[in-house]
């Protein structure tokens, strides 16, 4: 076999090799567990979630178990998520796991009841993505 033909065999493997890695991250990041939080520009109610809630939530168990995806409703509903009804209100924080709605919280009133809400939501996603708790500090009070 020439040289050429070699190089041509092993970068052809390359490429199909990264084409299902590509297929296969995509896949596994479809059936994560994310929290999407749709809000609008000028949001008040997003803007006081963000100073008070935001700066602790990717370091909660929550927000190790759902990730934080943020949405803007100006651009219409979003096409990877499948919504029990539309999004009308901001900001409306949906629990979606496997591309699905699991649960959602319309509006936001203080810190305390939002992780209220949250927990039981996040509680229907199982056990099935564990999260060392023992590794997170605690929410801000």
């Amino acid at each position: 076999m020439s040289l050429f033909a070699n190089r041509t065999i092993r970068s052809s493997f390359a490429v199909q090799f990264f084409a299902v890695a590509a297929v296969a991250l995509t896949a596994a990041n479809a059936c994560a567990s994310e929290l999407v939080m749709f809000e609008r520009d000028g949001c008040p109610y997003c803007a006081r979630w963000d100073a008070e809630v935001a700066p602790a939530y990717m370091k909660t168990v929550e927000g190790l178990r759902a990730p934080l995806r943020r949405y803007n409703i100006g651009l219409g509903q979003p096409k990877d998520i499948v919504l029990e009804r539309p999004v009308r209100y901001t900001p409306t924080f949906v629990l979606v796991d496997d591309g699905r709605e699991v649960s959602r919280i319309t509006g936001y009133v203080e810190n305390g009841m939002f992780w209220g809400l949250l927990q039981p939501m996040i509680a229907k996603l199982g056990d099935a993505r564990p999260v060392d708790s023992t590794a997170v500090p605690e929410k801000q009070k």
